[in-house]
């Protein structure tokens, strides 16, 4: 069976990870979702994230970090849909609480946070907001 939104299922995958308290999440790997993963362990909202695998099988690991027993992502919510893409030039791309969040933005020069993208000066599809 075919998944509509491989993004979204890592998303959500991190997300029950967290409120169940696991160390770590496994997840079908795609160089997508290793580009998100890059972004959130740069940001420090992960610990680190690996691929192990080759072809189908790949699994791509990533390490959930707590700060005193609580999550650090509090929240993260998918925003460009399959159904609804949503883009984004570089100044109306989306502040998530004043600066203290990211958005993570899929542009020409590669998968980046929404501050890389505005020092860059290019906007592209606002994949989700993490907090």
């Amino acid at each position: 069976m075919s998944m509509t939104d491989p993004i979204a299922d890592m998303l959500t995958r991190i997300r029950n990870g967290q409120k169940a308290r696991k160390v770590s999440v496994s997840m079908p790997a795609s160089s997508a979702k290793e580009a998100v993963a890059k972004v959130l362990k740069s940001e420090g909202y992960i610990t680190g994230y690996s691929s192990d695998g080759e072809g189908a099988t790949k699994q791509l690991s990533v390490e959930l970090k707590y700060f005193e027993g609580v999550p650090v992502i509090e929240h993260i919510e998918r925003s460009s849909k399959p159904g609804l893409r949503i883009y984004r030039g570089k100044e109306e791309l989306p502040k998530v609480l004043g600066g203290l969040g990211i958005s993570i933005v899929s542009t020409s020069a590669g998968v980046m946070s929404d501050r890389q993208a505005r020092e860059k000066g290019i906007g592209g599809e606002v994949l989700c907001i993490v907090s």
